[in-house]
């Protein structure tokens, strides 16, 4: 596990994993920020999200700019409903432009998105829950999974690895984990309803992930929730890098459910496989 940043800007609104793509040449990835776009106060200003009340044209062409950064377009984008679940799809061709001009075209109930076919630019949003992004790199195979704390509770993560592994015949060596930027554990309070839900899964947990407050309150780490869990697939840690960003600790640089009192935009993460692989 990495303790220092493993995502760096190539531009004012965009985060990448500098080294995965140094040593994955056939791969797109990384995370915008809410710099430098269109929408208006209180989204502004590169707010990707259709469903959080924003300006339709604006997250339009915000999403234009990060599709044309990437070298894609549009129509290569596929996005999932987010229900704050666990349920994953295989994304084919035939489902690209799924949810990338409109919510009501999105996969349906699934937080979480995978493929390996090439040119299919998956994407998520985001504004304090975890995004997972996860890679086969010997069978190249890319995911993302949307893990908020129900997410997480219901094992996203492991989810994805185990399909794998029943699908492509996928190795937990051989798959890379990058934990995102997402709310820490320095600013997600919550109540016993969220701890309680941890049940079973505590003897997997690290010390201090959970710390308590006064008044039935407690500081929870879902970062590193998600990295246990992902452990215990049989992922070495050193496979498995956590981002260092909270969102809600800089709002200047992230949209903040939290912080900002749920009236606000959403960044995206992304991944995909290049049309023409790199050797």
């Amino acid at each position: 596990m990495s303790t220092s940043e493993v995502l760096t800007r190539s531009a004012e609104h965009l985060l990448i994993p500098t080294q995965w793509y140094k040593d994955y040449p056939w791969l797109i990835a990384g995370f915008t920020t809410r710099k430098q776009g269109v929408s208006r106060l209180p989204f502004a200003s590169f707010n990707c999200a259709l469903h959080v009340g924003d300006n339709e044209q604006d997250v339009m062409t915000n999403r234009q700019r990060l599709v044309e950064r990437l070298g894609m377009s549009l129509e290569d984008m596929v996005c999932g409903e987010q229900v704050h679940g666990a349920e994953l799809y295989y994304v084919k061709p035939g489902d690209k432009g799924r949810g990338s001009r409109g919510s009501d075209s999105a996969i349906p109930g699934v937080d979480g998105l995978y493929t390996d076919y090439p040119s299919i630019l998956l994407t998520s949003f985001y504004a304090d829950c975890v995004p997972l992004y996860l890679i086969d790199v010997r069978l190249k195979v890319v995911g993302l999974a949307h893990a908020g704390w129900r997410g997480t509770v219901a094992e996203i993560g492991p989810k994805m690895v185990k399909r794998w592994q029943a699908q492509f015949g996928s190795r937990p060596e051989e798959i890379k984990v990058l934990i995102g930027p997402a709310i820490g554990g320095c600013c997600y309070e919550v109540d016993d309803r969220v701890i309680n839900a941890l049940g079973s899964m505590m003897p997997r947990l690290s010390e201090g992930v959970i710390r308590d407050k006064e008044g039935g309150k407690y500081m929870l780490d879902l970062k590193q929730i998600n990295y246990d869990l992902l452990i215990h697939t049989g992922i070495p840690g050193s496979n498995i890098d956590i981002s260092q960003w909270c969102t809600s600790c800089r709002p200047d640089l992230f949209f903040s459910y939290r912080k900002e009192q749920g009236r606000t935009g959403r960044m995206a993460s992304f991944i995909a496989i290049r049309q023409k692989s790199a050797q």
